[in-house]
């Protein structure tokens, strides 16, 4: 199946033959579908916080004394946010409301000053935002566009998540750390940005950033399959291996050294008017992570020390009411062991949001392979469509995932967790793609939020639908909180 040079190849990328046969393994058999047990809803499954509750957490976080930084997905190109005009490009359909909205784009003055305006051609004022020869928009990445426009400035996504985490993840000395996955090739246009800014914003806001770029690692790539399950090779004979999905990011994040992390996804940022409410409810997403946190650092070390039938009750319903989870029977001379193993893992806080309409993940109670039940956010791609139960689970969903996540992986010594070894190698996506005009099909890892953290102490909390306003569409930056 494989020559010299292939292994050269791989090895070149850090990937093993294992792995790769492992990899071609799934597409033969496929990933099986969850054991869905219910949707998670505010009567079971996601915490509704009273206002005392929202103070209090609040609170907790105000006197944080610890390390905290934002990290943000920031490597995808905006091709798909332009899928609409590329097709208007082919219609000469004038009457489109990008058209008829068009000086309401914070890109705008940018696209005027090409005299594109000189023409009624819609396809060349298309080609001008979207091309090379313009402002080159469809190849560029999300966060590096014009989204937004104020009295004297306009400002990209990159540069509004470096001012809202100065609003919330600033450490007591006045430190901001901030992390963006980039990719390769437009690495050095964020540096560029970042060096300007850094020097702005420590004036405009009084804080010091420390911003961190990371590529998604080659060695996280999989390999591609033919419609016969057999490896793809290009037109040069070489094998093609791909971005394995942002599930291949949990290796980044494994490389964070900070006690709070925050993530949140580039094209989800508003305008600054609304970065109040967002930044309150950060705070109390990570003032319930603080507590929970402190909760089972007490339970661990109650367990080494003073264990007991007693000590076993209260830990099982601080999982049934706190953190949504249940546990089959475990034998007596193992239960010790298993609520240690249980509590000792990273802790995520998942903000989510009233069901819209919106796309996106949802909150699920799912049964794991060893028979607990625990909260997931599961992809509809990974639910199975011909099971009427799972469609009965669904239609009852109250929920979406608008990755709004606190979380923290360090243990009860202080030492970082190893997030590899909290994943669900059994999660996942196979999609079908075009390569040099064949079809290929295309394997992709645990979504970071899906089972790239399965294995994660999880908790939702209902946050309100002002603090989700995601720009999935070039569309998008019409409606009120980008205006």
């Amino acid at each position: 199946m494989f020559t010299v040079k292939d292994f050269d190849q791989m090895a070149q990328l850090g990937i093993t033959r294992e792995e790769v046969m492992q990899q071609i393994e799934v597409f033969k058999t496929g990933f099986p579908f969850p054991d869905i047990v219910k949707a998670a809803t505010p009567r079971k499954g996601i915490r509704v916080l009273t206002e005392k509750e929202k103070s209090s957490a609040e609170r907790r976080f105000m006197h944080f004394n610890g390390s905290a930084c934002k990290f943000i997905p920031a490597s995808g190109a905006a091709t798909r946010m332009f899928k609409r005009l590329y097709e208007l490009a082919d219609s000469k359909n004038y009457d489109d409301i990008f058209f008829r909205d068009i000086r309401k784009f914070a890109f705008y003055d940018d696209l005027e000053k090409t005299g594109v305006f000189n023409t009624e051609d819609i396809s060349y004022v298309i080609k001008k935002l979207l091309e090379s020869d313009g402002l080159n928009y469809g190849q560029l990445p999300k966060g590096l566009l014009k989204f937004h426009r104020y009295d004297n400035e306009t400002r990209t996504p990159f540069e509004e998540h470096l001012i809202e985490a100065a609003l919330y993840a600033r450490s007591k000395d006045g430190k901001v750390a901030v992390t963006f996955t980039v990719s390769p090739e437009h690495m050095e246009l964020f540096k560029e940005l970042a060096e300007v800014k850094k020097r702005e914003y420590k004036v405009r806001y009084g804080c010091e950033y420390e911003i961190i770029f990371t590529t998604q690692k080659r060695s996280t790539d999989t390999i591609a399959v033919d419609l016969d399950n057999n490896p793809f090779r290009l037109n040069n004979s070489e094998l093609l291996f791909r971005p394995a999905g942002h599930g291949a990011l949990i290796e980044n994040l494994n490389e964070l050294n900070f006690e709070v992390v925050f993530i949140k996804n580039i094209d989800n940022i508003p305008k600054e008017s609304y970065f109040k409410e967002n930044c309150r409810w950060k705070s109390i997403l990570a003032g319930v992570l603080i507590e929970i946190k402190e909760k089972i650092f007490n339970y661990i070390e109650r367990i080494e020390n003073d264990f007991s039938d007693s000590l076993v009750s209260e830990i099982l319903n601080f999982f049934e009411t706190e953190l949504s989870t249940t546990f089959p029977k475990v034998p007596d001379e193992l239960v010790k062991d298993f609520l240690k193993a249980k509590l000792d893992r990273p802790i995520r806080v998942c903000g989510v949001v009233e069901n819209l309409g919106e796309p996106g993940g949802g909150p699920y109670l799912v049964r794991d392979s060893d028979g607990s039940v625990s909260p997931q956010i599961l992809e509809s791609a990974q639910l199975n469509p011909d099971d009427s139960r799972v469609k009965e689970i669904m239609s009852g969903a109250t929920h979406f995932n608008p990755v709004d996540i606190v979380c923290s992986f360090t243990d009860h010594h202080g030492e970082q967790f190893d997030l590899k070894r909290y994943t669900d190698p059994e999660t996942g996506f196979i999609s079908v793609k075009s390569v040099e005009g064949k079809t290929v099909k295309a394997l992709e890892l645990p979504g970071l939020w899906n089972g790239g953290m399965s294995n994660w102490n999880t908790v939702f909390v209902e946050v309100p639908v002002s603090t989700f306003s995601p720009v999935k569409t070039v569309y998008d930056l019409l409606r009120e909180e980008h205006q």
